[in-house]
């Protein structure tokens, strides 16, 4: 069992054109996507405040709309921060549409544990100079990493004794 923690984590983008950034990217919708604006690689970065397993990336991409702006070649990067950035996985893809997806595994075959995720736009189709990706979800193990038993916990100060010790002031 899986689940999506790419909300527990702060997202930057390399560059962006106006209104096509990370909202776009992140907003559930295949009809919007972000689109780059400047000189390859095309970079996602990923940030957690802590190491997490991560077993998959997913990113949604649609050749039949977007063309020369479809990845051709992508590279996922994992570390525990930008410096150490070490190359996971690299794909490439022949006119994709749909969800592609990436598993993440060590050496060892197990999922990945990282602070930092990185996705790089390393070609595009065509030659292409800027791209679209409409959707990407990360993935971790439920039943491990940091997130795991979080709803449990979080329902054992939900008492109002224990609410009003919630905030600092």
């Amino acid at each position: 069992m899986i689940r999506e923690v790419g909300g527990i984590a702060t997202w930057s983008l390399s560059s962006s054109k106006s209104g096509y950034g990370v909202e776009q990217l992140r907003d559930n919708c295949m009809d919007t996507y972000w689109q780059s604006d400047g000189p390859q690689p095309h970079l996602v970065n990923i940030s957690f405040t802590r190491k997490i397993t991560v077993k998959v990336v997913c990113i949604y991409v649609d050749y039949t709309l977007d063309e020369s702006y479809t990845p051709y070649k992508i590279s996922i990067r994992a570390g525990n921060s930008y410096t150490d950035l070490q190359e996971i996985e690299q794909i490439e893809m022949d006119k994709p549409t749909g969800w592609v997806v990436i598993s993440l595994k060590d050496g060892n075959e197990a999922p990945i544990r990282a602070c930092h995720i990185q996705i790089a736009v390393l070609g595009n189709h065509q030659n292409g100079r800027d791209t679209h990706l409409r959707q990407v979800k990360i993935y971790s193990p439920a039943n491990n990493g940091p997130i795991s038993g979080i709803d449990d916990i979080l329902n054992e100060f939900s008492t109002l004794g224990m609410m009003q010790h919630s905030s600092l002031r």
